[in-house]
């Protein structure tokens, strides 16, 4: 992975599970009575791995709990109070996809990232299938861990579907496709998640800095086209395969894919 090196002996699994300096129990707020943290269950038997992680995502403001087995993470994550959780797909005493189908089967809807280092199309589909949210392959870059973290978060509740579809277009998650009418579209991958985000929220007015921050994870960059220039070459794919335009284009605000009545 793509993260600084850390010393597994310099933190204990107990400060890594939750724990704040001086031993203290999370008080769910920062110093000062700042808003609460996101709050992490990272279900990972590698203590290294779980360090790293651990570490990183700390100091980029979440709050982690830490589970070295199945049954720990079972019984961690069935309490509830958790914004996200990290699982390990191959986990000691019961494995991570039985955890997380557990999981859902107790009614817990806490959105879930697998982790695997198993990368085919076939294993994607099995932790998909066994209710996780998305699905990133080991090694990683810790920026995509928390990137993929945050787009979790800001997901709406009924996100657990494997196929979209608004009006003509269908989209294919699990085979990362896209078809209007029948006909394949190919799109690059910044594309398909811009096409996805629209998809997700058909008919509703979504402005430049909500797509920046959701689509390109940037909180901030002035005087840019970016959004624009990516919207009009997706647009231009999306309309080769004939009909009526779908994505609009809100005046001085955003824009809009709008689904045909």
């Amino acid at each position: 992975m793509s993260v600084r090196t850390m010393n597994a002996s310099s933190r204990s699994d107990q400060d890594i599970a939750g724990k704040e300096p001086g031993g203290r129990e999370p008080s769910g707020r920062d110093t000062g009575g700042k808003a609460s943290r996101p709050r992490v269950l990272l279900v990972e038997d590698d203590g290294k791995i779980a360090q790293e992680v651990a570490e990183e995502l700390e100091s980029r403001g979440f709050r982690v709990r830490h589970a070295a087995t199945g049954p720990e993470g079972l019984s961690i994550g069935v309490t509830g109070g958790f914004d996200v959780m990290i699982v390990d797909r191959m986990l000691p005493e019961l494995d991570g996809l039985t955890l997380i189908e557990t999981l859902r089967g107790r009614q817990v809807a806490t959105p879930v990232l697998v982790l695997s280092a198993l990368s085919a199309v076939d294993d994607r589909v099995s932790g998909l299938k066994a209710g996780g949210d998305d699905y990133l392959t080991k090694p990683f870059a810790m920026e995509e861990l928390a990137a993929r973290l945050e787009a979790l978060m800001r997901r709406p509740n009924n996100t657990r579907e494997t196929m979209l579809r608004v009006g003509p277009l269908a989209m294919d998650l699990i085979e990362r496709t896209v078809t209007r009418d029948g006909t394949e579209i190919d799109l690059l991958p910044r594309e398909f998640r811009l096409l996805e985000y629209l998809m997700r929220r058909p008919n509703q007015v979504l402005t430049r800095n909500m797509l920046l921050e959701d689509v390109w994870n940037y909180r901030f960059i002035p005087q840019t086209n970016l959004v624009d220039v990516h919207i009009g070459k997706l647009r231009r794919k999306i309309d080769e395969a004939g009909g009526p335009p779908l994505i609009q284009s809100i005046r001085g605000t955003g824009f809009m894919l709008r689904a045909p009545e």
